[in-house]
């Protein structure tokens, strides 16, 4: 067993790490108190190969698994979230058209999303329907050669700043189980009858975009269907099972940024005369925050490259994200408390990492539902 990173993904880390650097880091406080899109932030992630890091090179993209969308991820996510998640869901969605899409689909959708002419969303959530994805109520009807959808969609993720999306629809309302009613449905963002709008006032990860769509009577092709009809919840699951370690790697990565910053924070800190790290019962704090950071990377890393392997394991992949998020969030609570009143104004990094960190518990499954998938599979 091999724990050592190859020298061409060690290379891939600090790559992500300096560009995080440089271009995040000084526009992170910026962006998040203006809930604005760094669409700049994004064009320049294009240029230096960040986007799309699992889109084949045959169709422009660089051709890397899932371990190293995780260590991009990692890294970026130690400097902000909220522009972790502009870059790396700059594709969100278009894993459908990679792992179900036809050629033609394939050849004129996924380029331009690598050489920043497009970004993609995932519209499945919808007002009264999250955990329960079967619980959807868009409606997509057949009519002379047209897909007609009808609906409205909730927490889509670069909503209003997407060229296309791939929706979740009900085709076959009539089909048993449940689960065989629904397919995927690519829609252009410009099509008549989209209307999106941003939804404001979030607690955290405020850079990415976050919006309701609604869809009436908009009219698409009816070869705009990824994959197969009626197969769009396993189609669905499928790219969850993949993408979640992503989610798991903004968590390993936003933990250990919070990390870096308190033990800086903690040296430079005196308290009584002497540097603050130099209490012990700091130091026990500090020593838990690291072995927590450390115990998520590897499991992260773990489910990402059997992903990769053609191993994917639902089930590691729910401990993955469910750990990576919680610890993310107690990691931030422990840098806030440590920076004192501190760590309580915008001014210091921490406080928006503890608000980003809350999402990672929420968003692409709910911690309850991971925990749900890993005892279905028990025993």
């Amino acid at each position: 067993m091999d724990f050592e990173l190859s020298e061409e993904r060690r290379m891939i880390q600090d790559l992500a790490y300096k560009f995080a650097l440089k271009e995040m880091a000084p526009l992170a406080k910026e962006y998040d108190r203006a809930e604005k899109y760094p669409r700049e932030v994004w064009a320049k992630a294009c240029e230096a190969g960040l986007v799309g890091a699992t889109i084949p090179e045959e169709y422009g993209g660089p051709g890397y698994g899932f371990l190293e969308q995780a260590l991009i991820t990692e890294q970026l996510s130690r400097v902000d979230l909220g522009m972790c998640t502009v870059i790396m869901t700059a594709i969100f969605g278009s894993e459908n058209i990679i792992f179900y899409g036809t050629e033609e689909q394939k050849k004129k959708y996924l380029p331009g999303l690598v050489e920043g002419r497009g970004v993609s969303a995932g519209a499945y959530t919808e007002p009264d329907a999250g955990t329960d994805v079967a619980g959807i109520r868009t409606k997509a009807v057949l009519d002379q050669g047209e897909w007609v959808i009808n609906g409205t969609k909730m927490f889509i993720t670069n909503g209003t700043v997407c060229d296309f999306m791939v929706v979740l629809c009900i085709t076959d309302p009539e089909a048993e189980p449940r689960h065989a009613r629904l397919s995927l449905i690519l829609v252009e963002a410009d099509r008549p009858g989209v209307t999106a709008t941003k939804i404001y006032g979030k607690m955290g990860i405020r850079a990415s975009d976050t919006a309701e769509i609604a869809f009436e009577e908009v009219r698409v092709p009816e070869g705009n269907l990824i994959g197969q009809r009626g197969r769009g919840f396993y189609q669905l699951m499928h790219f969850f099972d993949s993408t979640r370690t992503m989610v798991a790697a903004q968590g390993v990565g936003l933990a250990q940024g919070a990390l870096d910053k308190t033990v800086k924070y903690c040296q430079e800190r005196k308290t009584f005369g002497r540097p603050l790290i130099a209490n012990q019962a700091v130091q026990f704090i500090l020593a838990e925050m690291a072995t927590k950071v450390e115990l998520a990377r590897n499991i992260t890393y773990k489910a990402a490259w059997q992903v990769d392997q053609g191993r994917t394991d639902p089930a590691l992949n729910a401990m993955a994200k469910y750990f990576a998020g919680e610890t993310a969030v107690w990691v931030c609570d422990k840098a806030v408390q440590l920076h004192g009143g501190y760590g309580y104004v915008d001014e210091y990094d921490v406080q928006r990492f503890y608000r980003d960190a809350k999402i990672l518990e929420i968003y692409e499954g709910a911690k309850e539902a991971e925990k749900m998938t890993i005892a279905r599979r028990l025993g």
